[in-house]
């Protein structure tokens, strides 16, 4: 039997240096205060600079990347900036089935070599990858920026958190000893033991709101599993996963056991979902396509989807709650990200008795919020992403106007001297709508919020919990009873008490297990949390005697 000491280190990650750290550590939480830094402003600044000299009319190509080798399709497509939609980023490959078949070939053919590569061995490549996306961290950041219309804060932290995100599934391999664990031998005799092994090709379907985070956080976490992967990003962020898959080329995975693969979703993507070789999928995205992908993935033979979908996520404002702490809270979750993020919040109930004051102090801190190029300092946050998103916004706000709805502030886009380029909408309260309201129950990722009274946290906690989304949600109050309450009543997977770094959002690897129930997700575990990673392997139970 081992030592109580043994089974310590056995159980205890393992603390080391890793090279490529920056000095500095950022998550969501301290990313304000970080951006104060001059030498940090400095840095960005530098890599902008480099980013700038690579666009518009000196607009590089990409390529795919499949087996090792570059690959190139007969057509193009252009990637824009919401910034400035007559700003080219890059040239894309439009590719089609036929080069999803030839990822999942060259992924398939490099599956047994790296699934019996020792899990180690895995680990301290994937700590490479890590290492390199710190050391680039501000290059990747700055076209992040440009590529998605995030705030250097959200860039950084999206680049950051991907880095974080391999680097605490690595310490779950090496704190899980690779997976394998004894059981109870059969009568006394022999040997028994259960081992997770990899299922094989994974495809990732990652969004656009957050290109690095949510491509390399289930591409690392499947390949330091042992599964071979294809990447398919959003045709709106394929710069993201280009310079994502430069970190994996450079840290020298093998050829095969990772490839990038760009074009439609209704060809790659059906691709991905259709073909028999592809034993495993993580998708986020929409509901609507999520659930899906759930009803078709698994049609001809069991396989494991991973479908991290939207939210409608709900705050809670206690007539015992410290009323400037929550409408911080409530702001920065609300338009961080022009409300772009799955756990934005986008609904919330106040006690009728303190909602004079909190919506007045909501006010007050929203107009203070500057809205505008996202890449410049000072700017709190930029576009929406897509034309899509832009006309969302607009269909709200007439839909809101024609029901009655009380704008607080905002109401409009944005369409003053350079803005008129971009995507741009003002940050948006809405006060007024009967409960009812189907504004309440829709996703509409774009700044748009929703202020109500209620007469008791009973009624708050039924109207939060009425929606088919359970994902994020947040609470403010002194009292501790009512924060029991809320805990234990709440329906939704990454819960928030009094936090004004973000009501509802800023989950960090390790701090915050990021996942949602009912139509938010179908698996029951968080991203960066310590039962993420199992869901990557199968289990196999080995007896010999």
């Amino acid at each position: 039997m081992p030592t109580a000491k043994a089974q310590a280190k056995r159980t205890t990650p393992r603390k080391r240096k890793q090279s490529g750290k920056p000095a500095f550590q950022i998550t969501y939480a301290n990313l304000s205060s970080a951006l104060s830094d001059p030498d940090l402003l400095a840095r960005f600044d530098k890599a902008f600079a480099k980013v700038r000299a690579n666009i518009g009319e000196h607009a590089r190509t990409y390529p795919m990347f499949i087996g090792g080798v570059e690959r190139f399709a007969a057509v193009q497509f252009a990637k824009t900036t919401p910034i400035d939609t007559s700003l080219t980023l890059g040239y894309f490959q439009r590719g089609d089935a036929q080069d999803a078949q030839a990822a999942i070939a060259a992924a398939k053919a490099a599956f047994p070599a790296w699934s019996g590569t020792p899990w180690k061995r895995r680990v301290a490549m994937m700590r490479k990858v890590a290492a390199l996306i710190n050391r680039r961290l501000f290059d990747i950041a700055a076209w992040v920026s440009l590529e998605v219309g995030k705030s250097r804060a959200e860039a950084i932290g999206d680049v950051k958190e991907t880095a974080d995100l391999i680097d605490y599934y690595c310490n779950q391999m090496e704190v899980n000893a690779g997976f394998e664990k004894p059981l109870l031998p059969e009568g006394g005799v022999g040997t028994s033991r259960s081992v997770l092994k990899p299922y094989g090709v994974w495809a990732v379907v990652s969004p656009f709101n957050f290109p690095m985070a949510l491509t390399g956080g289930p591409a690392g976490a499947a390949l330091i599993a042992g599964n071979t992967v294809v990447i398919k990003p959003a045709s709106d962020t394929p710069m993201a996963s280009w310079l994502l898959t430069e970190c994996l080329r450079d840290a020298g995975l093998p050829a095969g056991v990772f490839n990038y693969v760009t074009g439609p979703g209704s060809v790659v993507g059906e691709e991905l979902v259709n073909n028999p070789d592809v034993a495993g999928m993580t998708f986020t995205g929409s509901f609507d396509v999520g659930f899906s992908l759930i009803q078709r993935f698994s049609q001809r033979m069991p396989r494991p989807l991973i479908a991290e979908m939207g939210g409608k996520n709900a705050v809670i404002v206690s007539d015992k709650a410290d009323l400037e702490k929550a409408a911080e809270g409530v702001v920065r979750a609300a338009f961080g990200l022009s409300g772009q993020k799955c756990s934005a919040t986008s609904r919330v109930y106040v006690h009728r008795a303190v909602k004079e004051p909190f919506v007045d102090l909501l006010k007050r801190k929203t107009e203070a919020l500057k809205v505008g190029d996202p890449t410049q300092a000072g700017v709190f946050t930029g576009p929406v992403c897509n034309r899509g998103g832009y006309q969302t916004f607009q269909r709200a706000v007439e839909q809101a106007q024609r029901d009655g709805g009380i704008f607080v502030t905002g109401g409009r886009v944005l369409t003053e001297g350079e803005l008129a380029r971009g995507f741009f909408c003002a940050l948006t309260i809405v006060d007024g709508l009967p409960l009812d309201h189907p504004l309440f129950c829709e996703e509409l990722f774009t700044p748009f919020l929703l202020v109500a009274a209620v007469d008791s946290l009973e009624q708050a906690m039924a109207e939060a919990n009425k929606v088919q989304y359970g994902l994020t949600a947040g609470f403010f109050s002194k009292d501790r009873k009512e924060i029991k309450y809320f805990l234990d009543h709440i329906q939704a997977g990454t819960v928030y008490v009094n936090r004004e770094r973000g009501a509802t959002t800023g989950a960090w690897p390790g701090n915050q297990s990021f996942g949602g129930w009912k139509a938010s997700g179908n698996t029951g575990r968080g991203a960066g949390g310590p039962y993420y990673l199992q869901q990557y392997m199968r289990e196999q139970s080995q007896t010999v005697f």
